[in-house]
């Protein structure tokens, strides 16, 4: 067999040559606008040669701290098509945190929004290994007090169209760079290559997983900063995939209207996503017909959403799982051909799981006693390994933690049915042990969320002098204002449901839950929040 490296500049050349007409829609600060690949294409060669001549080399790291468009989209392909290391910055973290990254990383260019020029300039003079930076703007460079500071598209102006990528790529090479949102401590590091992205590029395009192709609209609603939008515009771009990118502090509304307008086929993103997005369907009145798939991830899906999605509003609905590690895709939830013939309820607590792992990956789950056993019920920690797995953290200590034997150890506490089905339990920090048994928070807040009043749920771990831990329930309902119901109303609602000690101590009605910067449930900070409550 040839021995031809798998390589990220292939893959937007491929789009140049048998897709230029295809075209993407990008939301900027000042409006719609829309690019072929043939466009795209040159704009992003213009930005590989400008970068060039800013002295960005191999393996150099160069960031971005922007909104999903075209712009993102672009230097997604021209870092890598130099050689260099994509190296997307999360616009949510904590100034500290951004300082600490970009140090870590050493950046040599930061490619900056002109929306978030403030959040950088605060922190300018604590970015020393930064070279240059380059703003993000529709316009001229705008007044700013950052120092060696270009126009994004002047910069483009006086760049060579005609750019050739480099090709004397080791496909083993380091290509991205994207570090965890770190809900406690440092944030790490976790490097992909260019072989790993165009092998996960293609999972994407498998029929039992997200069946990208080229008469696809996808809507990438998951952030470009965050995992590279689960790996979606690398395999879009490869397919000739249109892509409609919802650009800078978009809204429920804003996405209804995209998907209502663009025609969008499959979007992406995680359940507060599409929680958000629910509510403004129930208040407006939208033609979301074109949507064959939305693709949901980041954190374990409420059945009671999946229904609403399927039943009420006829959008299939696919449950995913993956991590920053895992670049991300690890399993998709589908129905397997001879489960067809089962009830519409025996199907969607299959299609409430995560499904099965993806061709290429292995998993197990691991117990006390090593693998657990597949009845749907044994806990373990799940691992993973394959092409597109990490092997370490970015000159991080804690990789020893989560990297051993050949094997990824996710940190998820998950089960196994007989057909492989892979469901998560919990996080290993926020699973509760009561009285020696183990209780799923999970459980208890996709149950919650089934209740019509409830908005959104969390369930935390509290410390007890008898049992050990139990579960405290915090509760958000749709509105507030104009409801009725009680904790009592709560707990009669979840007694049919589980077990008598699988009940939360007590339910706690709050205006919001904390999140973190990608949209999960920051815990933590709830147990902060209610330590008063608990320890009395």
């Amino acid at each position: 067999m040839m021995n031809v490296p798998l390589l990220i500049p292939n893959m937007i050349e491929r789009a140049e040559t048998y897709f230029p007409k295809k075209e993407v829609v990008s939301r900027t600060s000042s409006g719609i606008q829309r690019f072929t690949y043939a466009q795209i294409g040159e704009r992003t060669r213009r930005l590989s040669h400008a970068l060039q001549k800013l002295g960005v080399e191999k393996g150099d790291r160069v960031a971005t701290f922007g909104w999903n468009d075209h712009r993102h989209l672009e230097a997604y392909f021209a870092i890598p098509g130099l050689g260099a290391v994509l190296h997307t910055i999360n616009i949510r973290l904590s100034p500290e945190h951004i300082i600490y990254i970009v140090d870590h990383a050493k950046d040599k260019v930061l490619l900056i929004d002109e929306t978030l020029l403030p959040l950088i300039e605060k922190v300018k003079d604590e970015l020393s290994s930064v070279q240059a930076f380059i703003v993000m703007s529709d316009n001229v460079l705008p007044e700013t007090s950052l120092p060696n500071a270009y126009s994004y598209e002047q910069i483009l102006e006086e760049a060579d169209p005609s750019f050739q990528f480099r090709k004397d790529i080791d496909e083993n090479a380091n290509a991205g760079l994207c570090y965890t949102s770190a809900t406690t401590g440092k944030p790490k590091g976790v490097m992909y290559s260019h072989r790993g992205i165009v092998l996960h590029s293609f999972a994407l395009g498998l029929a039992d997983t997200a069946a990208l192709s080229e008469g696809d609209r996808m809507l990438p609603v998951v952030p470009m900063f965050h995992a590279n939008a689960w790996g979606l515009p690398f395999a879009a771009v490869w397919y000739g995939t249109s892509q409609v990118l919802p650009g800078p502090q978009f809204t429920p509304k804003l996405l209804a209207e995209l998907i209502q307008d663009e025609k969008v086929t499959i979007t992406a993103g995680v359940p507060t996503i599409w929680l958000g997005l629910l509510k403004e369907m129930e208040t407006g009145n939208y033609d979301t017909s074109s949507l064959r798939a939305v693709l949901c991830g980041g954190s374990a899906a409420p059945p009671s959403m999946i229904e609403a999605f399927e039943r009420k509003y006829n959008v299939p609905f696919l449950h995913a799982y993956g991590m920053t590690e895992t670049s991300p895709l690890v399993s998709v939830s589908t129905l397997k051909s001879y489960q067809d013939s089962l009830t519409s309820d025996e199907k969607m607590e299959i299609r409430s799981k995560q499904g099965l792992v993806v061709p290429g990956l292995e998993i197990s789950v691991v117990g006390v006693n090593g693998e657990v056993e597949k009845n749907g019920e044994e806990m373990g920690e799940l691992r993973i390994r394959g092409p597109w797995i990490a092997d370490e953290y970015y000159y991080d200590e804690r990789s020893k933690e989560a990297f051993k034997d050949g094997w990824l150890y996710t940190g998820d506490v998950a089960t196994l049915d007989e057909e492989g089905n892979i469901k998560l339990v919990d996080r290993t920090k926020d699973l509760i042990k009561s009285g020696g048994e183990w209780i799923s928070s999970v459980d208890l807040e996709n149950a919650l969320m089934a209740h019509e009043e409830v908005f959104e749920s969390a369930v935390i771990a509290v410390p007890h002098p008898e049992w050990q831990e139990r579960p405290l329930a915090c509760v958000v309902l749709h509105d507030p204002s104009n409801s009725s119901v009680s904790k009592e109303e709560l707990f009669d609602f979840l007694k049919p449901q589980f077990a008598k000690w699988w009940l939360p101590e007590d339910i706690v009605f709050l205006k919001e839950i904390p999140k973190t910067s990608v949209g999960k449930f920051l815990k933590r900070a709830l147990r902060d929040e209610l330590q008063e409550h608990y320890q009395a």
